[in-house]
């Protein structure tokens, strides 16, 4: 790999945003944008130095001088391999609100999940499990076990909930209990897709 694919690989791989990084270097996110993509490829030894601090590696990893293994320091965790998908409108937890599916950006998230995107979440109802904030990693797909958490959508409008199918009606079960279950019965059952199953969380700390 490049010096801009090295930094690209182990930001997406820590989970930093160009902007962040950027912000840790003294830099535009223009500027790391260029590095990344090779469009700046003499990056002076200072950058590279508070690039490699930022990233958790050495300078000489990212100049490509030694092995392509990143080594951990006893009693830490190796990452997991990391992917990045795309983040997707918003979900509501609580009162639905309208999802517009229009792409907010790119999020990197653990590989091992198979996600196809995430949303990000607002309102109490699916407290304490998922909480106002939190960003839901889902995985396209038109059915769930029941007791799942999906994303499902009401016509134009998409909510979180717990999902369970019954011959004659479908029940949006949240986690709060101080929240009503949404019950469509009979051809109302028409109204609603599911878009989804919940396959992890991100938390900010």
């Amino acid at each position: 790999m490049k010096k801009g694919e090295r930094i690209r690989y182990r930001r997406e791989q820590l989970g930093i945003s160009q902007t962040a990084l950027a912000e840790q270097i003294g830099e535009s996110k223009q500027t790391v944008y260029k590095y990344e993509n090779g469009i700046i490829s003499n990056i002076p030894s200072d950058k590279i130095e508070a690039i490699a601090t930022a990233l958790k590696v050495s300078p000489s990893w990212i100049m490509g001088w030694g092995s392509d293994t990143i080594t951990v320091p006893p009693g830490f965790e190796p990452l997991p391999e990391m992917t990045t998908v795309p983040l997707v409108g918003r979900i509501a937890c609580g009162q639905p609100i309208t999802a517009e599916e229009n792409l907010e950006g790119y999020v990197s998230i653990p590989a091992e999940w198979h996600a196809t995107f995430t949303l990000l979440c607002e309102g109490d109802s699916m407290e304490p499990r998922i909480k106002d904030g939190d960003l839901v990693a889902i995985r396209s797909q038109p059915q769930v076990e029941n007791g799942e958490i999906a994303a499902v959508r009401i016509d134009c409008e998409a909510t979180l909930k717990h999902v369970y199918l019954y011959p004659d009606k479908i029940v949006l079960q949240p986690e709060n209990p101080n929240y009503a279950p949404i019950v469509k019965i009979g051809e109302e059952m028409n109204d609603v897709t599911i878009e989804g199953k919940a396959v992890g969380l991100c938390r900010g700390l």
